[in-house]
């Protein structure tokens, strides 16, 4: 059996109100994953008062939440084929909900750093989680708006913590800003709780006996092009996010609120991509087109803010243009890995592959943060494009080789 002969499975057509209460469910809990993300950078100026700590200090405290993320992500895999994804899924919660807490009641950086480990070991399990339920139970022709939905909710995450963690700590403290991130994380427990069969699984019964092969899939070549290619994509995301806004207001004069903005469009392109990207794998085939053409229009949107002049309003239109394009790609992504994962291992292939978000936002600080401190403005931005077209030529790879290479039973 091939790759790409498994890649819309078996799963029977489900009726929709089915399927959109699971990917609904999903949506939500990848939500909190994102959200657990950037509970702590936004309040990065009070924290560094309440502690006197650098800025550099403060990082490490998110490269220790993203390490041992990834380290989880890898672990988790195996424990959602083994157990299923339900009980994964409640301690993860459980985790994000206790380090909110374990943050408002911190006093001393080494106790904040402390609990974003254990924040780390919650935001470690939801892709394997999210991924094995939206593959095995989502019927095949709305999976691609499941991913798109999955993506999307991951974004809003993204875009609530700091609106919220700032607005709190205004009004409040940043204590209370953060034990009410914790109550979020809790909510959503309390709901996936009184929606328990909605999430019932039971992993394949073969995978379950044959312990001795379970590792059998990291011989598999597909499953490390997709670790470097997602490797890759957290490159590109974690420039957009810390750096890429600051090298074009240099750049480009453009003002510190302006700056601000350009992100929030990027994200905000970035989930109306991912919708027209559900529409786009109808045909499973074509996903790795689809990756190439939208991150070849984001690497041109890159090359154009480095090396042309343009007026500061228009800046912010090519960040929303950037993340348009990138998003559409974002369901065909996740496709590629499906194709590329073998029967009864969903859970261990994305725990590995996406392993390669936590490693790839852990360096990304190292590299680019260096060519802002020596005010290689254009660098950044050229190599933001670099690594865009880097993800094309990796998608090719990731199909080329699922093609040629026989599953590992």
């Amino acid at each position: 059996m091939s790759f790409t002969s498994t890649s819309l499975g078996a799963t029977p057509l489900a009726p929709l109100r089915q399927d959109l209460g699971l990917i609904g469910l999903v949506g939500m809990a990848h939500s909190v994953s994102h959200f657990s993300q950037l509970l702590l950078p936004p309040l990065f100026p009070w924290l560094k008062e309440e502690f006197a700590v650098s800025y550099a200090e403060l990082g490490f405290v998110l490269t220790v939440f993203f390490v041992v993320s990834c380290v989880v992500q890898a672990l988790s895999g195996f424990w959602v084929d083994r157990f299923g994804p339900r009980p994964v899924l409640y301690a993860g919660l459980a985790c994000i909900a206790a380090a909110c807490a374990g943050y408002a009641a911190s006093s001393s950086y080494w106790m904040l750093t402390f609990f974003a480990g254990v924040a780390g070991i919650g935001n470690g399990v939801f892709h394997p989680v999210d991924y094995t339920l939206l593959n095995n139970k989502v019927s095949p022709s709305r999976l691609g708006h499941a991913y798109s939905a999955h993506g999307i909710t991951g974004t809003l995450g993204w875009a609530v913590a700091p609106l919220l963690m700032t607005g709190v700590t205004l009004a409040y403290s940043w204590r209370t800003a953060l034990a009410v991130g914790g109550l979020v994380a809790v909510a959503v427990l309390v709901v996936l709780l009184f929606n328990h069969g909605r999430l019932a699984y039971t992993p394949v019964a073969a995978v379950k006996k044959a312990e001795g092969g379970s590792m059998d899939f990291l011989k598999e070549p597909a499953v490390w092009m997709c670790f470097a290619f997602f490797f890759m994509f957290a490159m590109v995301l974690g420039v957009v996010q810390a750096f890429a806004p600051g090298a074009t207001r240099e750049l480009h004069g453009v003002a510190l609120a302006t700056m601000a903005l350009c992100l929030t469009i990027y994200m905000c392109g970035s989930a109306g991509g991912m919708v027209l990207g559900g529409f786009l794998i109808k045909d499973p085939m074509r996903c790795e087109r689809v990756v190439a053409v939208g991150f070849a229009f984001a690497a041109c949107v890159a090359v154009a803010l480095a090396l042309l002049p343009m007026p500061a309003w228009l800046v912010p239109v090519m960040f929303g243009l950037m993340g348009f394009a990138s998003g559409t790609a974002g369901p065909s992504r996740d496709l590629l890995v499906k194709q590329s994962t073998p029967p009864g291992a969903t859970g261990r292939v994305y725990g590995v592959v996406y392993g390669g978000l936590d490693v790839g936002q852990a360096l990304t600080p190292l590299i680019f943060g260096l060519l802002m401190d020596h005010g290689q403005f254009r660098g950044v931005l050229l190599g933001l494009a670099l690594v865009q077209a880097l993800l094309i030529f990796s998608a090719f790879r990731v199909r080329s080789v699922g093609r040629r290479q026989p599953v590992a039973a």
